[in-house]
């Protein structure tokens, strides 16, 4: 049975835009959702599929699963360890991250992108932002722009994660889901590892393999799978397992 219903799905996905997603990770360190964070960021950290990992997709196969809870939250948990960390929003059509960190979306990434200098480097201090949380930095997506898929497979993206990579031990990228449109595919190509966020209870089998299958295309480096949404008497809010072929 379905934990959440297509309306109930849409309500979420309208609230996560207004008010930003609930960063756990940050006010309840303490907590078992917390715990679970921790155990996710150590699984990354020492998964055998994943090399030298810094450049992290997060994506589902549809819309209103949780990606972008659990990428504002694994980027406070790599924060919280002391790695110089940023959360970037790559979800220009739907956005989250400036009202999660209560930022004005005027600039941010699309600004980046589609400024007239070549100068990278002295574009991002300008639009990202450093947060109230210890190491944490973030990038909005800016205004929404009429190419967001040309715009993320530009050289100029290419140059941008090179950047961040020289900048930040981890970069955190918050994509929107692989069947609406190619942009995870596009960025994931470009990142060191993948990981899709399924809600339980209410992912299509289907739907999550196609998505497999479509990063898959790209060479995209999957390295794992996070279940939320998890009924609390399991014990367990999320659960991080190897993604099986």
């Amino acid at each position: 049975m379905a934990w959440f219903n297509r309306k109930s799905k849409k309500a979420l996905s309208n609230q996560s835009i207004r008010q930003g997603v609930a960063l756990v990770a940050d006010y309840d360190p303490s907590g078992r959702i917390s715990e679970e964070y921790r155990t996710l960021r150590t699984n990354i950290s020492f998964s055998k599929a994943g090399g030298n990992i810094k450049t992290i997709v997060l994506t589902s196969d549809s819309a209103s699963e949780g990606k972008a809870t659990v990428s504002a939250n694994l980027a406070v948990t790599f924060a919280a360890q002391g790695l110089k960390t940023i959360l970037v929003d790559l979800d220009m059509r739907r956005p989250t991250v400036n009202a999660t960190f209560g930022i004005q979306n005027t600039g941010g990434l699309v600004k980046i992108l589609t400024e007239q200098s070549e100068d990278l480097e002295s574009l991002l201090p300008i639009y990202s932002k450093t947060t109230s949380i210890e190491n944490l930095a973030v990038l909005t997506s800016g205004p929404t722009p009429p190419n967001p898929s040309e715009l993320l497979g530009s050289e100029r993206m290419k140059q941008l994660l090179t950047i961040l990579g020289r900048d930040y031990d981890r970069i955190i990228l918050d994509t929107p889901p692989v069947l609406t449109v190619t942009d995870a595919q596009i960025v994931a190509s470009n990142a060191d590892a993948t990981i899709l966020v399924v809600p339980y209870g209410q992912a299509d089998k289907a739907a999550v393999a196609d998505a497999k299958e479509l990063l898959q295309k790209v060479n995209a480096n999957i390295i794992g799978v996070v279940m939320n949404r998890m009924p609390e008497q399991n014990g367990s809010a999320y659960y991080y397992g190897g993604y099986y072929k």
